[in-house]
């Protein structure tokens, strides 16, 4: 017989602590089964759920709880044989309840109508996709919007994401994603928003507000998906699907704080993931499914698990046929089951054989009719399939004109050594070199399903109004060649050197070169690791063969996470990271490149010295070793630096904002902060102000910093702000290694400034 989960009864839920003992502690606890018996949540239903749940057959509960992908075109004849006649029979039967990958109204309308029109109890389709960054319209990649620091304009980008893939018949998308990303090498960090919990809650739950709007119900909202629950961006080695492994401190204050914040904001389903956790593949895991999120956090929305990931749980080791990983999936949680065919296959035997309780079937159908429900799917199977609104909302302009508002505050300005930035429009022999300059399909980056290939606006035709036939274009080495696409790995190009000689020729004969480098929009996301993260293929060879001939450079990054850039940072004098910034990237970079818009984007990760470095991230714990000592004896490396290329929060402008000292106020729970920034250049801006904690001392080690609020603001040259944070409760606690949340009195550093590493200083102690 299988163990239960150890830590089955550690998780206490959030609260927090009012006494003003020192060191005292408050904590709750809540009843979970103490036996092996497992019990479904308690969630509000309704009558009507409840008849149509009574009326049910097993194998119509399976339906339900069953998941296809686009397999036929629905408007085509009706499949006579095989595989596909057998799913379609299976649709028309009311036996699957959800299909993902159908994406226009005339497929959405023809699978709906075969459910609803030919079922027995006409049970709606909830359609889902993956509307990641935009739609057709291609936003930047979360990472890229994160950079952002800007709330209400990630909001939006979700909001028009979702009117997009509304109009075209989708109702659920498998975003955000909330996996704390601190490894540059897995891919999967351009979907998240970075290296910091504080940051990726707030930046999650905008995203859940922007995609859920105020009403489910209305044709423009989309449900939400958070994902990929948990623990998946600790994938060793920064391998994806790979194993992970971490404690229960980084569980509870790092990996869970995004999707607990992603609950309180509504979110209607969660995701689970591939990898592990304790041992235990997290599809399966009862912990973190059953008694956590449904409940200590009382989540009422339902689970789908990830791409196969039921049956990949036999891969794992721990399930021992599709049949067992049926019966684990179920018990543990997982409410829908997608493209493993397990449920399908092996659930009313194991319901029929005692494996599988009636009751948690019902409690995962209750959970997935209701949210077909709150989208108003069982008053109108077809609310979402109007034409009409399709049409308005293909090439939308205003939804055009926010990515390009979202694009350019994504841009984080690295380095503008003697202020080679922002260029003249005036100035004359401009080289442009890269192959990414002309790239109209790489800027849309990757898990961008909605758009079409080809659609972003190129940096080459974003320059081209401003500098006319000042301009020359020389694509430099190539790149990449193939096929560019989803599912294909790109051929990086590493011996073919033709094409250099001409870029250097050119720029030896310009007044400034502009070249376009990093990595194509298919080198990152899922299955997209890298071992190493500097420039790919022979694009740095170029750059320093430029550099021999012409210093006056400014390097315009396209990449999908951060980058090893030591030498570039130490020979090229003006770096600006532009990500991939969607269907707008052309335009947005070169607004700022010529000043039409200053820089205000902030790293949501850390930009290590050097690939060893990795995972690099500033909310490290202290060792017993860290500061340095005249003997070899202390925590650090024998060839770099412990530092970070650039930190997490960093980012320049072309203007500059001076910090005062820091006015720390003590409050009944904590304290108040208030810090006066000036902006102290000649040019109007955006700065990101940022608050930083330490606790001293703690009962569990704490980081060395912690981001507990930031505020971004607009200041006129020469003008002033004061901000004000306060830190209480909630800023100040944090969870110990049984899940309690508590609040210690004791010592608090307080940091302010613009990124983590230049601050302003002050304390105080919590009585």
């Amino acid at each position: 017989m299988r163990m239960k989960l150890g830590l089955l009864t550690l998780f206490c839920g959030v609260i927090f602590c009012l006494t003003n003992c020192n060191k005292q502690v408050t904590t709750a606890t809540a009843a979970l089964p103490s036996s092996t018996e497992i019990q479904p949540g308690t969630i509000e239903s309704n009558d009507f759920i409840e008849s149509l749940i009574a009326k049910m057959t097993v194998e119509e509960k399976v339906g339900q709880m069953t998941q296809y992908t686009g397999f036929f075109d629905p408007t085509g004849p009706v499949p006579k044989d095989g595989n596909i006649k057998e799913k379609y029979d299976a649709v028309k039967s009311g036996r699957v309840g959800s299909m993902l990958n159908v994406k226009t109204v005339k497929d959405v309308r023809a699978l709906q109508k075969l459910a609803v029109e030919n079922s027995r109890l006409g049970i709606p389709l909830i359609f889902g996709f993956d509307v990641i960054h935009g739609h057709k319209i291609s936003a930047p990649i979360p990472l890229a919007e994160s950079a952002s620091w800007d709330l209400e304009a990630i909001e939006k980008s979700a909001a028009n994401a979702a009117k997009e893939a509304a109009a075209v018949g989708i109702n659920w998308t498998f975003a955000p994603m909330l996996d704390i990303g601190r490894d540059a090498r897995w891919g999967r960090v351009m979907e998240g928003a970075g290296e910091d919990p504080y940051l990726g809650s707030k930046i999650g739950a905008a995203r859940v507000k922007g995609f859920q709007g105020d009403d489910l119900s209305s044709p423009s909202t989309i449900a939400a998906c958070a994902k990929h629950f948990a623990g998946y961006g600790y994938t060793e080695d920064g391998r994806d699907y790979n194993t992970t492994d971490f404690g229960t401190s980084t569980l509870y204050n790092v990996v869970l704080p995004p999707f607990k914040a992603a609950v309180d904001a509504g979110v209607q389903t969660f995701m689970n993931g591939f990898n592990d956790y304790n041992g235990i593949p997290v599809t399966g895991n009862e912990f973190l499914q059953r008694d956590l999120l449904k409940g200590q956090w009382e989540f009422d929305g339902f689970i789908v698990s990830d791409w196969g990931s039921i049956g990949e749980m036999v891969a794992h080791g721990y399930a021992e046929d599709n049949k067992h990983a049926a019966e684990l999936a179920i018990n543990a949680g997982s409410d829908m089951d997608m493209e493993s065919y397990a449920y399908q296959a092996h659930l009313p035997k194991l319901v029929e054989d005692g494996k599988a309780k009636m009751e948690l079937l019902d409690d995962a159908v209750r959970r997935i009719l209701l949210v077909k429900q709150k989208l108003g799917l069982f008053d109108d199977p077809y609310l979402y399939c109007n034409e009409e609104r399709e049409a308005e909302m293909a090439n939308n302009q205003q939804i055009k004109d926010d990515a390009l508002d979202i694009a350019r505050k994504s841009i984080v300005l690295l380095k503008n050594e003697g202020n080679v930035l922002p260029l003249s429009k005036s100035i004359k022999k401009v080289a442009v070199i890269g192959q990414l300059a002309e790239s109209k399909n790489s800027p849309l980056g990757s898990w961008r399903l909605g758009a079409e290939d080809d659609t972003a606006i190129s940096v080459l035709e974003g320059l081209e109004p401003i500098l006319g036939s000042n301009m020359t274009y020389q694509r430099g080495v190539e790149l990449y060649s193939g096929v560019e696409g989803f599912v294909n790995e790109l051929a990086i190009n590493t011996d073919d050197r033709a094409g250099i000689d001409q870029a250097v020729a050119l720029a030896k004969k310009s007044d400034i070169v502009i070249v376009v480098a990093g990595e194509h929009g298919y080198q990152s996301g899922e299955g997209r690791s890298r071992s190493d993260i500097t420039l790919p293929g022979l694009q740095k060879e170029m750059l320093m063969k430029i550099k021999a001939v012409n210093p006056n450079i400014v390097l315009v990054l396209n990449n999908g996470r951060p980058l090893e850039l030591s030498w570039e940072d130490e020979n090229i004098p003006a770096i600006v990271e532009a990500w991939q910034l969607g269907a707008m990237a052309g335009n947005a970079i070169a607004d700022v490149l010529f000043g039409d818009y200053n820089p205000s984007g902030k790293l949501p990760m850390t930009f290590p010295r050097s690939v060893g470095q990795v995972p690099a991230y500033y909310g490290v714990k202290s060792t017993g070793r860290g500061d340095a000592i005249d003997l070899v004896f202390w925590s650090h490396y024998s060839d770099i630096s412990n530092t970070p290329l650039y930190p997490f929060g960093y980012g320049l402008s072309y203007t500059t904002f001076d910090y005062s000292a820091p006015q720390v106020t003590p409050t009944a729970s904590g304290a108040s902060v208030s810090v006066t920034v000036v902006n102290s250049g000649k040019v109007d801006g955006h700065e990101v102000v940022q608050l930083y904690i330490r606790d001293k001392a703690a009962s569990i080690t704490r980081p060395v910093k912690e981001l507990k609020g930031f505020e971004k603001i607009f200041l006129k040259a020469g003008a002033s702000q004061t901000v004000t944070f306060n830190l209480g409760d909630e800023e100040l606690g944090f969870f110990n290694n049984d899940g309690e949340y508590i609040v210690e009195d004791g010592a608090f550093d307080v940091m302010v400034g613009g990124n983590c590493v230049d601050t302003k200083n002050d304390k105080f102690t919590r009585d």
